[in-house]
């Protein structure tokens, strides 16, 4: 079930209750991914991230080249829907942030505001996908919720608008899903050929039996 945004109003912990629950989260961390609070109470952790992206996203071959400069080695693919990203953050470190962390681990040279950061819970038998606000903390989710993915995990999607807003993308990405989609067509058209040639030799080796002269 997809939800705009649960009401949720932001606790703010004392710097004694934050020791007390990284404590007890640091307890029940079966992946050595823990939780260190700082003297200055700014406290750093591990979220895991999983990509679902629908559209194919745009990576640099080149990582020496800023995300905003024009490239030809760039490339644009499908990313696997079970792909899921380890981030080391800190509490201060915003959604927006995070996502703009992401696209770099993975030289991507989209732009970070076609992305959203979403929440994926589970409660009273029932999974809720939530977007989160830019502004938001994951590293504070993550600790409130507890280690268990199963409790709370997070999710990078494309923004949900609709229709798509292909106006947003520039020209060498559109040119890039052009030869995808021209890729996936020929795929498409050798399978079905195949297909059909089969159906062809077995239809004229069954006609070859009726028809086989006496």
């Amino acid at each position: 079930k997809d939800v705009q945004k649960e009401t949720e109003p932001h606790v703010y912990l004392s710097k004694e209750e934050v020791k007390e629950k990284i404590q007890s989260y640091n307890s029940s961390v079966t992946d050595k991914l823990k939780m260190t609070l700082n003297s200055n109470g700014i406290y750093t952790g591990f979220i895991k991230v999983q990509m679902e992206l629908c559209r194919p996203i745009t990576v640099q071959s080149s990582p020496s080249q800023g995300s905003c400069a024009p490239s030809n080695n760039e490339t644009a693919f499908y990313l696997p829907n079970d792909c899921v990203n380890t981030l080391h953050i800190s509490s201060t470190n915003t959604v927006r942030e995070v996502i703009e962390a992401l696209l770099k681990k993975f030289f991507v040279a989209d732009n970070p505001a076609k992305f959203a950061l979403y929440k994926r819970c589970h409660k009273e038998d029932q999974v809720y996908v939530c977007k989160l606000s830019d502004r938001e903390h994951p590293l504070y989710l993550r600790l409130v919720a507890g280690p268990r993915t199963e409790m709370l995990s997070f999710v990078l999607r494309e923004h949900e608008t609709g229709e798509v807003m292909w106006e947003a993308f520039s020209l060498p990405e559109l040119q890039n899903f052009l030869r995808i989609l021209d890729k996936e067509e020929n795929e498409q058209l050798q399978i079905l050929k195949k297909r059909y040639a089969a159906y062809r030799d077995k239809l004229e080796e069954a006609l070859g039996g009726v028809w086989k002269p006496g």
